[in-house]
């Protein structure tokens, strides 16, 4: 059962992140936003790219029956592409 909540853990941290990622290109193209929001709102979306390919690798190893330990690197992906989704947003609301 634990591989099963961590999938759908997996599923809804990735849908909080396309619509992070939603609502800073809505900001930025909403009200002429400057170059800054508009380059902000475009590495946002590449951020989400990312974040959407480590948790699609992430999904399908849980999916085995005995899923392996993430690696470092998939772990530091994961918290980089939500950290700087976060300042691309902050950049973007400014």
């Amino acid at each position: 059962m634990q591989p099963e909540r961590t999938r759908l853990a997996w599923r809804r941290t990735t849908l909080s992140c396309t619509v992070a990622a939603v609502l800073a290109g809505k900001q930025a193209l909403h009200g002429g936003a400057g170059p800054l929001a508009l380059a902000a709102a475009g590495l946002s979306l590449v951020l989400w790219l990312v974040f959407v390919a480590v948790a699609n690798r992430r999904i399908r190893a849980l999916a085995s029956p005995r899923p392996a330990t993430m690696r470092w690197s998939t772990a530091l992906g994961a918290a980089g592409c939500t950290v700087g989704l976060a300042v691309f947003a902050v950049a973007v609301v400014r």
